[in-house]
């Protein structure tokens, strides 16, 4: 089943529909003008009837999600809901409409049955353009570009990191066996599934690992500044936010901010909430000639196909260089988990 609680899905769904019903009006009437007044008059049941499928659709996922049985409900048994919900709705939608007296003349070709027939079918066409977009976008391509982004981290970032642990062993070995437990955290994560969700507090943690890794190796030349004080920490226990989104921006951060500079830099990393968003800015400084497009814009590219996947239009990534400094803009829906 389609998300059709997401903007992107219900923009066009309502799109798709209108410019259906206005061909088949302008076709039907052999004139632009008679149709388009033909158009007018059916918009009406049209819109209602569309948000309102939209609506007990976007009801019925939400339900869904509470009962693990039903969501795992057979591929063809969701097919015929996307198509039921739809036929139903119309059909009652224009069982009313035509009982009202003084609206019978508008509708007097529209029948039930002839509604949600043709509810039912773009119920069905709909959905399975929606399953075509979702196999477009997923697993084979971004994945794959996934796997690719982070072989190039492991072998740099591995043999840095060790080397690391290595010069620490003899003067502090708690601090190594720490670096090393931070590693195998990481490399677990790194080894999981891209399609996994996390809370945004376990995200957080883990970046606050991979930073205690780098700041072994750079030193003093490494300062960390977290502000998360527009956002409670009931939020960041509940948020959902997929695995592995936050760390790459962090490591992007370090590599072309950080490493360049020769005197103590600052990454900032604001976290808030703003009404049903999530918020995140990274802050680092800009040097030109060690910026590297392909490189940075390898991982960027790859976290907006993801944010694509999962979110539509409903989340951006945004970059500016302004006065010195690199700043990366994250914004995605905050979504509720278990606490």
């Amino acid at each position: 089943m389609p998300d059709c609680c997401n903007i992107g899905v219900v923009f066009r769904a309502l799109v798709g529909v209108n410019m259906a019903a206005l061909t088949v009006s302008l076709i039907h009437s052999g004139n632009w003008h008679l149709g388009v007044m033909e158009f007018v008059e059916a918009s009406m049941v049209i819109e209602l009837a569309c948000l309102w499928s939209l609506f007990a659709l976007c009801g019925l996922r939400q339900l869904f999600k509470r009962f693990p049985a039903a969501e795992a409900m057979p591929l063809w048994m969701q097919r015929a809901v996307c198509a039921a919900i739809p036929a139903l709705v119309t059909g009652i939608i224009v069982h009313l409409f035509i009982s009202v007296e003084w609206l019978i003349g508008s509708f007097a070709q529209m029948t039930e049955w002839k509604a949600a027939l043709t509810a039912a079918l773009l119920g069905a066409l709909f959905q399975h353009y929606f399953e075509l977009r979702k196999r477009a976008f997923s697993p084979a391509l971004v994945e794959a570009r996934l796997q690719a982004l982070q072989a190039r981290i492991r072998p740099h970032f591995l043999f840095n990191s060790l080397n690391a642990v290595l010069s620490l062993i003899r003067t502090e070995p708690r601090r190594a066996e720490t670096t090393l437990e931070d590693l195998a955290d990481l490399f677990r994560v790194l080894m999981s599934d891209p399609r996994n969700m996390t809370t945004l507090d376990n995200e957080i943690r883990l970046c606050e690992q991979y930073l205690s890794i780098e700041k072994i190796r750079l030193g003093e030349r490494l300062q960390i500044k977290w502000d998360t004080e527009n956002i409670g920490e009931d939020v960041l226990r509940r948020a959902q936010i997929p695995v592995l989104l936050l760390q790459p921006l962090l490591e992007n951060a370090v590599h072309y901010g950080v490493e360049p500079a020769l005197e103590p830099v600052q990454v900032q990393i604001h976290v808030g909430r703003s009404l049903d968003r999530i918020e995140i800015f990274i802050v680092n400084p800009y040097h030109a000639d060690a910026f590297s497009a392909t490189g940075n814009h390898m991982a960027l590219d790859n976290i907006r196909e993801r944010l694509a996947l999962l979110y539509d239009v409903e989340a951006q990534l945004t970059t500016t260089i302004e006065r010195g400094f690199f700043e990366v803009r994250l914004r995605f829906p905050y979504v509720k988990g278990v606490a």
